[in-house]
Order: structure tokens, then C-alpha cells, then sequence
């Protein structure tokens, strides 16, 4: 190996400021005298005193407002039910057992079935469920319990 031969290094390592007397960067550490820069980091939303961007932009208002914190329930598609036994009763703890949802997500987010796929069983099914996948569930001899809630 010799001087000549050796790969040229181009890249430059950040500079370390605030490190002490032995960095060559004493007293200011290389920010200059005064002023915001020299100052410790400012929020990275600050905008030059202007009015931040949040502050400029108008408040939600009405029902939905809060729609984006609102938890969709885990979607299951017909096709996927083929796994289940003939006559079985579709229900989350079914779903659970059969290691189709997950136990956790399915109890704080709920369950609906939608009508993507053929179905060749007929099931009892106990959970939200859409028209087509409705109509594709009776059309294979099954039937669609709904809960109907009473006070």
C-alpha cells in the first residue's frame, strides 16, 4: 500500500459544537455573537413571529368532527367464512377460536362481513353483515340472525 493508491475520503463529519476548550471552538462554539442562532433550538413550528400555521387555520366544527377518531370495525370477507364448518354459527368468539381476527382488535373494534368471494356453506351468522353478503349467505341456505337491542 502506498500514499498514492489510497481511496480518497471526501466525506466531511458534522461539527461538534459546544464541546469544550479542546474542540477549537471556545466561548460562542462557532454560533456567532448573540441573535436567535446563537441561542439554543427554537420550535419547529415557529414561523418569524408570523401567525403559526395551526393558529391561521379554522376550528372543526359540526357532528363530525371527531370522525378521524372514530374506530372502523375489522372487515371479513365471505370467502374467508368457507373455513368455518357447515352449519356453524358465525359469531366473534367463533371467529376468535378459528384464529381469523384477533381477540383483542376484535373486541375493541367490532366485526362486519362483506360480500367479496363465494360462499358454498350454509352458516348462522350473528354479527353486522352487509345487503350482498347477506343475500350470497341465504342464497347457500344459511340465515342472519340481527340482535335487536331492547331497553
Amino acid at each position: 500500500m502506498q500514499l498514492n493508491n489510497l481511496v480518497s475520503i471526501k466525506t466531511k463529519s458534522k461539527r461538534r459544537l459546544g464541546q469544550g476548550h479542546g474542540s477549537g471552538r471556545v466561548k460562542t462554539s462557532g454560533r456567532g455573537t448573540k441573535g436567535q442562532n446563537a441561542r439554543s433550538s427554537r420550535a419547529l413550528s415557529f414561523e418569524g413571529g408570523a401567525l403559526p400555521l395551526i393558529k391561521r387555520l379554522p376550528f372543526r366544527r359540526g357532528k363530525d368532527r371527531n370522525k378521524i377518531f372514530k374506530n372502523k370495525p375489522i372487515v371479513i370477507n365471505i370467502k374467508v367464512l368457507e373455513l368455518l364448518k357447515e352449519g356453524s354459527i358465525v359469531d366473534l368468539k367463533t371467529l376468535i377460536s378459528n384464529h381469523i381476527v384477533e381477540e383483542e382488535e376484535a373486541k375493541e373494534y367490532g366485526v362486519k362481513i362483506l360480500g367479496d368471494g363465494q360462499i358454498k356453506k350454509s352458516l348462522v351468522i350473528k354479527l353486522p353483515i352487509s345487503k350482498k353478503a347477506e343475500q350470497k349467505i341465504i342464497k347457500a341456505g344459511g340465515r342472519v340472525e340481527r340482535e335487536t337491542v331492547t331497553k
